[in-house]
């Protein structure tokens, strides 16, 4: 691993956020990246709940100040960084007044999904590209994780394609334990047809549940990791039927799995 750059992409990580599966791997894992010589980069959206002065995040003024398009309309994007105590691992967070600010996640008190989760999504998409960018970064390896993220794999082959900075990276997804139900606003394929993205690049989207976005981030990934023991089986066959590099869930619990699978099945 020595000198790879890792990209960690999540919406949960410790220790800003609970310690569940999802945010203790996107802790965990470039921790073992730098413990084996790697180079990482965290990103994560900047929600309302976290302490910003218990975790010292400060706006990077450099990186901030520019206006995404979300559904034709402009966004502004607000950068924060902060670094992990007592890791070499600097975390990216991505910030906007009206997606971000809120006091929560992704759900409401009920447990009711945000009805603009559509376009947060496609705003933390096209920030952290964005942010990635400007920082001149080129990752060797991006790895996403939870639906949250389903979207990025798409825009990296289609949107930013022939961006020479993710030309040679290789696109990663774990996949976590179904944790919501229904769907998001289904309006979403038509927001991202709006980034000159085609209805058929995106079919799964015309009905955006847990499901389709799983499917979607599967079509578009180049590697796949099954991060959690319980997973529809229906994913988990149509994982094994792609031919893609898979890690199953038992794998995971080897010692370096995740750095075999980035260096051996990825190369």
């Amino acid at each position: 691993m020595k000198d790879k750059r890792v990209l960690i992409i999540s919406s949960e990580v410790v220790p800003y956020l609970p310690n569940t599966e999802q945010a203790f791997n996107s802790f965990q894992i470039p921790k073992t990246v730098n413990e084996n010589g790697g180079q990482t980069r965290i990103f994560m959206p900047r929600y309302g709940l976290i302490n910003e002065r218990r975790h010292q995040l400060h706006e990077v003024i450099r990186l901030s100040g520019m206006n995404l398009v979300i559904n034709e309309i402009d966004s502004p994007l607000i950068i924060k960084v902060a670094s992990i105590p007592k890791e070499r691992m600097q975390v990216y967070f991505i910030d906007n007044e009206e997606y971000f600010k809120r006091r929560a996640m992704l759900s409401d008190k009920e447990g009711q999904l945000f009805p603009d989760n559509d376009e947060r999504m496609i705003f933390f998409t096209k920030g952290v590209i964005e942010t990635v960018k400007k920082l001149n970064w080129s990752p060797d390896i991006i790895h996403f994780h939870g639906w949250f993220t389903a979207l990025f794999p798409l825009y990296l082959k289609t949107l930013y394609k022939d961006e020479p900075l993710f030309q040679d990276s290789k696109l990663v997804t774990s996949f976590y334990t179904k944790n919501f139900e229904g769907t998001l606003a289904k309006e979403l394929q038509e927001k991202v047809g709006h980034d000159k993205i085609s209805a058929a690049a995106c079919a799964g989207l015309q009905t955006p549940d847990h499901d389709s976005l799983a499917a979607l981030a599967l079509e578009y990934s180049d590697g796949i990791i099954l991060s959690s023991e319980k997973l529809n089986p229906a994913l988990v066959s149509a994982a094994e039927a792609s031919k893609k590099p898979l890690l199953h869930f038992d794998q995971t619990q080897e010692d370096n799995a995740y750095i075999n699978f980035y260096t051996e099945q990825l190369s």
